[in-house]
């Protein structure tokens, strides 16, 4: 079960961050891996998570900017947007889980 849970976070690992960058806060790569690992009790490589981010930037779903020493990201209006999609396609998505699963 553990194993399943590590694959679907890391699957949606870049829902996860446009959901929390939606709440105001800008985030650094240390702050993405200490938030799925409060909300989830599972460890996220740096790799995995730098990695992520740097494509996310590319794809202009976030800016990052420079605070003191450490990049911090914020969203950006088309990653603002795409969110909106994802949360709004919820119940399409726990149908697709559910018949998945079956």
């Amino acid at each position: 079960m553990e194993e399943l849970q590590e694959r679907i976070i890391k699957s949606f690992l870049d829902a996860l961050v446009l959901a929390e960058l939606r709440n105001g806060s800008a985030m650094s790569g240390y702050d993405v891996i200490a938030f799925i690992h409060r909300k989830f009790h599972r460890l996220v490589s740096s790799g995995t998570v730098y990695a992520l981010l740097y494509s996310m930037e590319r794809d202009g779903l976030i800016k990052g900017r420079l605070s003191g020493r450490k990049r911090v990201y914020v969203l950006t209006e088309k990653g603002e947007e795409t969110i909106k999609v994802v949360l709004n396609a919820h119940e399409r998505i726990l149908s697709f889980m559910a018949n998945l699963l079956k």
